[in-house]
């Protein structure tokens, strides 16, 4: 089955995103456990939690069904130390609210080297920095997104995400979130029959589909390896909709959370129906 969904608000509380998730006919959501755009927030209150389960409940959201997304500010892969510890303390408190929400996984962005190291010294830090969290956590698994490539940014290649994951101690405690607009701006092509099967046929070689965790469901508005990360509202873009139509048909794709990134939140409803219109 396919859970497709948006990234809603939390505003005025994470016991909220379950609502919002559910008036625009989502069987999935995504949101920010805390300030997105500062290194330090409030904690969870424990209203808040049992709120955010009960609403969960209410409206048939299981753990699978969410994917919380980190702070834009954290880089796992900071060349220089204080940057490493104030990414390493923050995305610790990101897992450990999904871990007191009774969420099972937290899409991240990888980080970037700042051109003052090595891709490869930057992929090492990166999968310590998920080791040290995943030691001081529980039961949370540490999605990570892959990137358009922007800039210094890695895991824009699917080689990079599969050197990450072969440093993680725990396996079964680390995923992936594919972003089509994001695959699609790194050089992987998905706008023909063709182009998609050799696109996740690397993906399953590379990496594996076992470890997909979620997707993020957005059209692109720069165009192949343009490295460029713009999302755009689904058809129009430079992907089109057959993309999208070839992902609701292909079975690899279930029980997962589908998430809509597109700009134009008005229309996610829309967006979602047709979805599963496809």
């Amino acid at each position: 089955m396919k859970y497709v969904g948006a990234h809603v608000s939390a505003s005025g509380g994470v016991e909220n995103a379950p609502v919002n998730a559910h008036e625009i006919g989502a069987k999935a959501f995504a949101l920010f456990t805390r300030n997105q755009r500062q290194w330090k927030s409030s904690p969870l209150t424990k209203s808040s939690i049992a709120l955010f389960a009960e609403n969960c409940e209410k409206y048939g959201y299981k753990p699978f069904q969410v994917l919380p997304h980190d702070s834009y500010l954290i880089n796992l892969g900071h060349p220089e130390q204080e940057g490493l510890d104030k990414s390493r303390e923050a995305f610790l408190d990101e897992m450990t609210r999904c871990q007191q929400l009774g969420l099972d996984r937290l899409n991240f962005h990888p980080g970037g080297s700042l051109g003052k190291i090595s891709d490869e010294d930057c992929l090492r830090i990166i999968a310590e920095s998920i080791n040290i969290t995943l030691d001081k956590t529980r039961g949370v698994i540490a999605v990570i997104e892959n990137t358009a490539g922007q800039g210094n940014n890695l895991g824009f290649k699917f080689e990079q995400i599969g050197f990450i994951i072969s440093l993680v101690e725990d396996k079964s405690r680390v995923g992936v979130c594919i972003d089509t607009c994001h695959s699609f701006a790194a050089g992987y092509d998905l706008t023909s029959d063709e182009a998609f099967s050799d696109t996740f046929n690397q993906f399953e070689q590379t990496i594996g589909f076992q470890y997909l965790k979620g997707m993020h469901i957005n059209d692109s508005k720069k165009g192949l390896s343009s490295r460029v990360d713009r999302h755009d509202s689904l058809g129009k873009g430079t992907l089109g909709l057959d993309v999208f139509k070839r992902l609701m048909h292909d079975p690899r794709f279930d029980d997962i959370p589908l998430i809509l990134e597109t700009p134009d939140e008005t229309i996610w409803k829309e967006e979602i129906a047709l979805l599963y219109n496809l």
